[in-house]
């Protein structure tokens, strides 16, 4: 790989979508492994299993505010550092990817303390149940005590594949799965912890893959450095990254919020098998949107880089690539979904209750599914294109407009099993989404095309 990272300007964006987004891809798979394996292993625990679950799944909405913050440094900055890559301008890369670090730490230390001093009404208000509480607290307990090793690991390793260092940054997350799969059985059964060796476990795991990140941006093969002299916060550098950042964040912050909604509304009408039913259906909503994010952050370098060297023909040819393997992936899972659901539900639970009710509602949760390839590639593209305006909208406009709102409409309105009403609400925003994203992006992509277009004439 060239060190200048000149590959990103010269060879095919189809070849190269494969070779940065196969490792990412692979990184996402496997760290869908990392988040759901806990669940796994938890879901068949003994005497306690589905109760237990229901408890981890009380946390969840904990563990992806804390992973959306990570990302509102990460993907904000990492495509600011490509863009400037792009310009020639290496300083300011580094100094951007300094001032992200910066602010992952003390997002770090708020958060802790945060999780720590506050995490019982912070559960019980994110729908944690009485005879589940227990479950939760246990989990939390430990879990909030590697919020730093967390913020380091997802924040940070953007940054290695916005280099284009895709296959490093997958080691980022084998080494932290790896780890994690393998800790999981040995505490929680081998060492009788239960739910609290599945935390210990995530915790131990975070903490290698933050000092394999930190190793690789202090050391030689990387080509911008982690210097602590541009780690001193200038407003100018943090604030773009910001507000680019707000997009994912909010598309995570409200994944947080809108699992704290269905929990809610699952635990009025369907109880604690409802509830761990929804755990269920997040984890395998994870098996559509984690690979689809790897896809999105192997093309990210391409889009950002050639938009930064003013090349539009590259970065249509990158955005046509990974439209098409977006869709094919999501409709792929989607046909997968729809003939074994009960094989997705089995993976976390062997009672046989849950998994013929989360068969049922696994079908009606993914029914649009086949959508979420469209959504993503052009939702990220406009983030690669550092167009914060209109990725901060489609982010408000699913999760905020459409899928809360709907979590309570559908079930007052409709004469279907007020449950699986809930559960309807996500496909019906997706069409909706999906629809204005497409008409969207259909104006505002050529518009900024013919911008770079009618800029490099002027040059010459």
């Amino acid at each position: 790989m060239q060190r200048d990272s000149e590959f990103l300007a010269t060879e095919k964006p189809s070849r190269l979508l494969v070779k940065l987004a196969l490792p990412a891809v692979t990184a996402q798979l496997v760290n869908m492994l990392y988040n759901i394996v806990d669940r796994m292993y938890i879901g068949r625990l003994e005497g306690i299993g589905t109760d237990a679950l229901a408890g981890v799944g009380a946390c969840l909405p904990v563990i992806l505010l804390v992973s959306a913050f990570a990302a509102l440094a990460s993907m904000g900055g990492a495509p600011r550092a490509s863009i400037f890559m792009g310009q020639g301008d290496r300083e300011s890369a580094e100094r951007t990817m300094g001032n992200c670090m910066t602010f992952l730490l003390v997002l770090a230390a708020v958060l802790t303390a945060a999780l720590l001093f506050f995490q019982r009404p912070i559960l019980l208000a994110f729908g944690a149940l009485p005879e589940t509480l227990g479950h939760a607290l246990e989990y939390m307990n430990i879990y909030a005590l590697g919020t730093v090793f967390v913020q380091i690991a997802l924040g940070m390793n953007a940054f290695i594949t916005a280099q284009g260092f895709s296959r490093t940054s997958m080691l980022t997350v084998l080494i932290g799965a790896v780890l994690n799969i393998a800790l999981d059985p040995l505490f929680m059964f081998t060492f009788g912890m239960g739910v609290k060796g599945a935390a210990l476990a995530t915790i131990l795991s975070q903490a290698v893959s933050a000092a394999w990140v930190l190793w690789f941006l202090c050391g030689r093969k990387t080509v911008l450095h982690l210097r602590l002299a541009y780690m001193a916060p200038r407003p100018s550098l943090l604030a773009p990254c910001l507000a680019l950042g707000v997009s994912p964040f909010i598309m995570q912050a409200t994944e947080a919020a809108i699992n704290v909604c269905f929990n809610r509304q699952l635990a009025l009408y369907g109880g604690a098998l409802a509830v761990s039913s929804m755990t269920i259906l997040a984890s395998v909503m994870q098996f559509a949107m984690l690979p689809l994010q790897g896809l999105t952050q192997g093309a990210q370098p391409i889009t950002s880089y050639n938009y930064g060297a003013k090349n539009p023909a590259r970065v249509r040819a990158s955005f046509r690539a990974l439209l098409v393997a977006c869709m094919l992936y999501a409709g792929i899972l989607w046909l997968a979904v729809m003939i074994f659901p009960q094989g997705f539900a089995r993976l976390f639970s062997n009672d046989q209750a849950l998994v013929d009710f989360t068969a049922r509602a696994l079908r009606i949760y993914m029914a649009a599914g086949l959508l979420l390839g469209v959504q993503l590639a052009c939702q990220q593209t406009f983030i690669a294109l550092g167009n914060a305006k209109s990725s901060l909208f489609l982010a408000v406009l699913r999760k905020l407009i459409l899928l809360i709102p709907l979590i309570y409409i559908l079930p007052a309105i409709l004469p279907m099993d007020k449950t699986m009403a809930v559960y309807l609400a996500e496909p019906v925003a997706d069409v909706l989404a999906v629809t204005t994203t497409a008409l969207l992006f259909a104006h505002q992509f050529p518009r900024a095309m013919r911008a770079l277009e009618a800029d490099e004439c002027s040059k010459t």
